[in-house]
């Protein structure tokens, strides 16, 4: 449910931050959704899914990137609907076709993705029909460098992925592996600045009217990143932490210090800009970030999500 007015037959499913948004479209003739979500929330996706179409076909599935918490559930769904057309952004297209789990950031992030299928790209500059409108492709990179945006210029609706939130934008993974993408995420900000939406569905948290103070609070935060790499790669781990707490809801302690110790993303990271620190203290403050932020708890030795 959301207060913003979006285009008719388009229906959102808000998951919160384990899950990405789950974008439905119900068109005259066709459906399709846009993301499905992360892997241990796949069967509410598709019951959701089921229950809006109320026994149509779901036709067609996109997906903004190829993020674990946005592709997680395409497994489930194909397998619901063994027509399903898929269509994914072109750049990682080779490595889901013979599937290559590390190549595509599940194993190193020691996040879950089943393998999935694809039936074809979704190729920016290009325009696709959902329910009955025409969205057109941009190409959005800087969060994930393949990513794409959507957007219907009638209503002025904006499908921004994890390019922009209401209170901010995805961890930029690139910038971690050594890449310069930060530029790139400006770049994306002043594409998003010349379509002008109305309304934004974002990748994650509620859908919201378009206000020039949330592109320049996102462009702000990007500058403290720019001048301070290694405060966007502190903001990166505990990112990865959480998201590890979302997934798990408890865990021990040591099996949570075990667990970043065996994620070889979360060793890169501290490789390359904290490590001086040993690592399970690096992990410890981290955590009590968290804890200070009111987003994880203690209760003796399990760490908890909050």
């Amino acid at each position: 449910m959301t207060g913003e007015r979006l285009p008719a037959g388009l229906l959102v499913f808000e998951r919160g931050w384990l899950s990405s948004n789950n974008i439905l479209f119900r068109g005259t003739e066709s459906s399709a959704i846009v993301d499905s979500g992360y892997a241990t929330h796949a069967e509410q996706t598709v019951d959701l899914v089921e229950v809006a179409l109320q026994g149509r076909s779901l036709d067609t599935l996109l997906n903004t990137h190829l993020h674990s918490d946005h592709c997680g559930g395409n497994s489930a769904l194909q397998a619901v609907y063994p027509g399903l057309q898929t269509l994914i952004p072109p750049g990682q297209a080779h490595l889901v076709s013979p599937w290559d789990p590390s190549a595509l950031t599940y194993v190193p992030t020691g996040q879950l993705c089943p393998q999935y299928q694809f039936t074809g790209v979704i190729t920016p500059g290009c325009e696709i029909e959902l329910a009955d409108k025409l969205w057109q492709i941009h190409a959005a990179p800087g969060h994930d460098p393949d990513s794409v945006i959507l957007f219907e210029p009638q209503s002025r609706t904006l499908i921004s992925a994890d390019a922009l939130w209401e209170s901010g934008f995805g961890v930029v993974f690139p910038e971690l592996e050594g890449s310069n993408a930060f530029d790139e995420v400006a770049a994306t900000f002043d594409l998003i600045e010349n379509l002008a939406p109305r309304t934004v569905i974002p990748g994650h948290g509620p859908v919201f009217g378009y206000r020039p103070q949330v592109l320049a609070s996102a462009r702000q935060r990007l500058n403290a990143f720019v001048n301070n790499p290694s405060r966007h790669a502190h903001h990166a781990a505990k990112v990865l932490l959480k998201f590890k707490l979302l997934e798990q809801q408890k865990l021990l302690f040591v099996d949570f210090l075990e667990w970043a110790r065996r994620t070889s993303y979360f060793q890169q990271i501290r490789e390359a800009f904290f490590a001086s620190i040993p690592f399970e203290d690096w992990v410890a403050q981290l955590t009590a970030e968290l804890e200070r932020s009111a987003v994880a708890r203690r209760d003796g030795d399990l760490i908890l999500n909050a």
